[in-house]
């Protein structure tokens, strides 16, 4: 027999589903009009675990296995893509379901970048944390939050500061290393060392178990984000780790030190690598397995948290990452910031009430879409200022036909700066401005220069030959006009901008 609490559960994803669903989708076959009152006692809100990690790419999932059991019990969404490859607007997008040009955090760093233009720009009082908040829930970040957020900066009066919407507070400022970092536990500083217990990842992790028993302990509904610095470089692993997967070398996809046809002129003056370089890219995927085996137990550890606490049937799921990452394709060395879908196109499983288990969803889902799905699992508004949509009429198994068919992507140009860890001068090369459109069936990209590109994904799914220059006019103007309204769109006109 299921448990009153799993039933009522599931009452409130029906109802999230019939608000949850498209301009044109309510009321049809796939996505019924349902109408049932509100739970009344917040303790039967579904819960929330968001697992974020940072520059994950798709190809460190076989050395994940809790990862891939919770593929088995959940949605594995194979094209799930980012509003833009780099941490700090990426983040930015996943907190408020805004694309970046309308969160204005175009980059890491500067007037447009990183945790000041988040602050001052005022995204921070309308995200997935304050909304769920207002309805009972609580609420933990933990791990990092933006860039540019430090524990010993004192910001509108507080040191450490703490945004609205968060209950809970456990957040450090540069955590890249795994030791000697300051974390800020809601308004105190928490120093760490360098011992063994020190080691970030495991520090999240025994902090989000304690969260999980405590919130069910009150009978209160809880998100948990847990926003990871891994597999980040240095991508360092916990000491238990260190040796794993010896040998252990780089996937050589056919991309693998090779340039596509017609490349654009900042792609195309790359040499071929060099026996030392593709070491190096060895050594780093090794390391970036090393360094998710903590994050693998973390989720582990979580799961088991939940099933004692007798939770787990009325808790989500999420795993996801803020941006992919290439090693050693197109010539590229580390980096990302690219439109190719190295880089933009990253893992997103989701198990909990109602999901369909073992299954895998086509859809063209962005990370815009993560805050609109937290709110409507919280029964909680979400605003007509969101660009995103809730994904729950597709985690019950609903036709991916009915879902929108084109992301926007894009990408400002960030000198280097010592001060941004992903453009301090090292390997990762961050391109020219663009804009670029990822449907199912292609890539299109345009530059501020003039440049483009085509890759046809049906055809060449390792977006080895640009063929932009094989289009008809027709084609091209239909592509440029379709890029345009995205770029330029806004809250709910973001739907339909996205079925060109």
């Amino acid at each position: 027999m299921i448990r009153t609490r799993q039933l009522l559960a599931l009452m409130v994803g029906a109802a999230a589903l019939a608000l949850a669903a498209p301009s044109g989708m309510a009321g049809t076959k796939n996505s019924p009009a349902i109408t049932t009152q509100p739970v009344a006692a917040a303790a039967e809100k579904p819960n929330i675990v968001f697992v974020l990690t940072d520059d994950m790419s798709s190809n460190l999932l076989p050395y994940m296995p809790e990862v891939q059991k919770l593929q088995s019990q959940g949605m594995t969404f194979s094209d799930f893509v980012v509003s833009n490859s780099l941490c700090c607007p990426s983040r930015a997008s996943i907190f408020t379901g805004r694309y970046p040009h309308n969160t204005g955090v175009l980059s890491n760093e500067g007037p447009n970048g990183g945790f000041g233009a988040f602050h001052s720009g005022g995204e921070e009082r309308d995200t997935f944390a304050t909304a769920l908040q207002a309805k009972g829930y609580r609420t933990a970040m933990m791990g990092k939050y933006l860039n540019g957020y430090s524990p010993s900066d004192t910001v509108a009066g507080q040191k450490p500061y703490v945004p609205p919407g968060w209950s809970q507070w456990d957040v450090v400022g540069g955590g890249y290393e795994g030791y000697d970092y300051k974390l800020a536990h809601n308004h105190q500083i928490e120093p760490h060392g360098d011992r063994p217990k020190d080691y970030l990842t495991d520090v999240l992790s025994r902090k989000g178990t304690n969260f999980v028993k405590k919130s069910a302990a009150a009978n209160k509904p809880f998100l948990l984000e847990i926003a990871l610095f891994t597999p980040h470089g240095p991508s360092t692993p916990a000491p238990r780790h260190e040796n794993a997967f010896p040998g252990l070398e780089a996937p050589h996809s056919p991309a693998f030190d090779k340039l596509p046809t017609n490349a654009p002129p900042w792609l195309a003056r790359q040499d071929r690598l060099t026996q030392q370089e593709k070491n190096t890219i060895d050594r780093k995927f090794r390391k970036r397995a090393q360094a998710l085996q903590s994050v693998d137990e973390m989720i582990g550890k979580l799961r088991n948290a939940l099933t004692r606490a007798g939770v787990a049937d009325d808790t989500y799921i999420v795993f996801g990452s803020d941006n992919g990452f290439h090693l050693g394709e197109y010539r590229l060395k580390a980096g990302k910031q690219t439109a190719f879908d190295t880089d933009v196109r990253v893992p997103l499983v989701i198990a909990g009430p109602g999901v369909a288990a073992g299954r895998t969803s086509n859809a063209q889902v962005s990370n815009i879409d993560l805050a609109p799905t937290f709110q409507r699992i919280g029964g909680a508004p979400v605003s007509s200022r969101v660009d995103g949509h809730s994904l729950l009429p597709l985690l019950d198994g609903g036709p991916d036909s009915n879902w929108r068919t084109a992301n926007l992507i894009e990408h400002r140009h960030a000198d280097r700066s010592p001060g941004d860890p992903d453009n301090n001068g090292g390997e990762s090369i961050s391109p020219p401005n663009y804009h670029a459109l990822r449907t199912n069936s292609y890539t299109y990209v345009e530059y501020g220069s003039g440049a483009k590109e085509y890759y046809d994904l049906s055809t060449d799914p390792y977006q080895l030959h640009n063929t932009v220059g094989q289009l008809g006019g027709a084609r091209l103007d239909h592509l440029h006009d379709a890029l345009t309204r995205l770029k330029n769109c806004r809250g709910d006109g973001c739907w339909s901008a996205g079925n060109p």
